[in-house]
């Protein structure tokens, strides 16, 4: 029998009663006391820091690309390529946090859509340029619109001192990264 919310529960009404929140605090009780895992906080905060990130990128993804025929990955593309562009596959990759592999099937498909093309590099006879279209210029436009218009109320639920802070935490906490072998897409 454990306590949650002030009820005394079983194991089985524990289980059928789980939302998210309370699946955190028996996922930071049971490590710890049934599996020795005794930091509590950094499960908390990387189950948080996970959740929160999947929720937002299913709500971008949700309302403002599928509607538009694009996938969360394939606007990661256009965005990187639009505002940085025309680059190679292996560059869009890393400004886009993805594997070249996934760059590469995403690519096919904007390019199949008319937004994208695919021009041979400069460099050599095998490199490649991934650069928008008019027609993908003109719709990033548009589907930016769209991200920009979400990603305001998503930010608007902090004042601008939280969001400041929430910036400078995520970054102190991705630079951190170099204090122990993290592994990242290159």
């Amino acid at each position: 029998m454990n306590q949650i919310g002030g009820r005394t529960m079983s194991a089985s009404d524990e289980r059928d009663d789980l939302d998210f929140w309370t699946f955190v605090d028996l996922a930071g009780r049971r490590l710890a006391e049934e599996f020795g895992f005794g930091d509590r906080l950094a499960t908390r905060l990387l189950l948080t820091l996970n959740r929160a990130s999947a929720i937002v990128t299913y709500d971008l993804e949700s309302t403002v690309h599928r509607p538009r025929g694009h996938s969360w990955a394939g606007f990661r593309l256009l965005l990187v390529t639009w505002l940085a562009g025309p680059l190679e596959p292996g560059r869009a990759a890393r400004l886009a946090g993805m594997s070249r592999a996934a760059v590469s099937n995403v690519a096919k498909t904007l390019i199949a859509d008319g937004m994208m093309v695919r021009t041979p590099g400069e460099r050599d006879g095998r490199s490649v340029i991934l650069s928008l279209t008019e027609p993908g210029r003109a719709a990033m436009l548009e589907i930016f619109a769209g991200q920009h218009e979400r990603e305001r109320r998503w930010a608007g639920t902090l004042t601008e001192t939280e969001q400041q802070m929430l910036i400078m935490l995520l970054d102190k906490l991705i630079a951190g990264r170099t204090s122990f072998d993290a592994r990242e897409r290159s």
